[in-house]
């Protein structure tokens, strides 16, 4: 069986021939073997570090373009219209080291119920629902991180 190889993304909009939905756990990875959509075989051979998100655009060697969906996984999603108590759930969860995509008024992270118990703590109402997760990248993401 004859398997795609995927090394790139696009830069420019182009019409894709599939999708590839992964969770983020996934998306996170440079090496990996998928299963496209249309259940072609593909692999990733993304450059090290390398972090997919929704609509990104990948190019095989023999040029098929593929997008790049977000699966809905299981998130845990916290609501707070309070500035101050926003930042101290927030920090909170990065002091955990949790991967969190944040908006204006919502935190959601994966699912985990120690991490649910001390939102309650701080008296925020935390919600259990599927949905695409796009966690923030982190200061150094486009940076590139090096010790030493």
């Amino acid at each position: 069986m004859i398997m795609i190889r995927f090394f790139n993304k696009l830069t420019m909009p182009k019409e894709s021939a599939t999708t590839l939905t992964l969770p983020w756990e996934q998306r996170n990875k440079s090496r990996l073997m998928v299963r496209l959509d249309n259940g072609m075989r593909a692999g990733l051979f993304m450059e090290r570090g390398s972090v997919l998100r929704e609509d990104d655009l990948l190019l095989s060697e023999d040029g098929l373009v593929v997008k790049v969906r977000a699966a809905a996984e299981t998130v845990s999603t916290v609501l707070c219209d309070a500035p101050l108590l926003m930042a101290r759930a927030c920090y909170h969860l990065g002091n955990r080291h949790a991967p969190v995509q944040i908006t204006e008024n919502r935190i959601q992270y994966p699912h985990d119920h120690v991490l649910d118990d001390m939102m309650k703590g701080l008296g925020l109402e935390v919600k259990i629902e599927e949905a695409p997760f796009e966690p923030e990248t982190g200061a150094y993401a486009h940076q590139g991180h090096h010790h030493g």
